[in-house]
C-alpha cells in the first residue's frame, strides 16, 4: 500500500505542477484574475494533499488499514474539491455549464479534512496507548 500511496502522491504532484503551468501561462490569456485564482486555488489544495500522500506513505507508525482510509478520502477528496474547483473555473470556456455541479467542492474539501482527521485521531490514539 505504501507504494501506491507514495506513487499517486507523486503523480498528483506531477499533475498539479502541469495544471499550475498551464494555468500561469495558457489560461492567463483566457481567464479573468478572479478565476485564476479560483484555479490556482485547485491546484495549491491539489499540492498539498500529494505532498500529503507522500507524508503518509513514508510513516511507518501508521498502519496499513488507517493509511488506505486516509488514501481514499485524498484521492476521491481532490477529484471532487479541486477538479470541481478547475472545472468551475474554466466554466466560461465551454458549452456545458458546471455550475451545476459546485455543491461537489464542499464534500470534497470535507473528505480531506476527514483524512487529517483520521490522521489526527490515529496519532491521538497512539500517544494514549504509552
Amino acid at each position: 500500500m505504501d507504494k501506491k500511496i507514495i506513487s499517486t502522491g507523486a503523480i498528483l504532484g506531477m499533475i498539479a505542477i502541469i495544471l499550475g503551468a498551464f494555468g500561469a501561462h495558457a489560461l492567463k490569456k483566457v481567464l479573468s484574475m478572479e478565476q485564476l485564482a479560483t484555479f490556482e486555488t485547485g491546484v495549491r489544495y491539489q499540492m498539498y494533499h500529494a505532498l500529503f500522500l507522500l507524508f503518509i506513505g513514508l510513516m511507518k507508525e501508521v498502519p496499513q488499514k488507517t493509511k488506505k482510509a486516509i488514501y481514499f478520502l485524498v484521492l476521491f477528496g481532490i477529484l471532487l474539491f479541486s477538479g470541481s474547483i478547475y472545472l468551475l473555473a474554466t466554466n466560461d470556456l465551454t458549452s456545458f455549464d458546471f455550475k451545476i455541479i459546485g455543491f461537489v467542492t464542499p464534500i470534497g474539501g470535507l473528505l480531506l479534512i476527514l483524512a487529517w482527521g483520521v490522521l489526527l485521531m490515529n496519532i491521538m490514539n497512539k500517544k494514549s496507548q504509552n
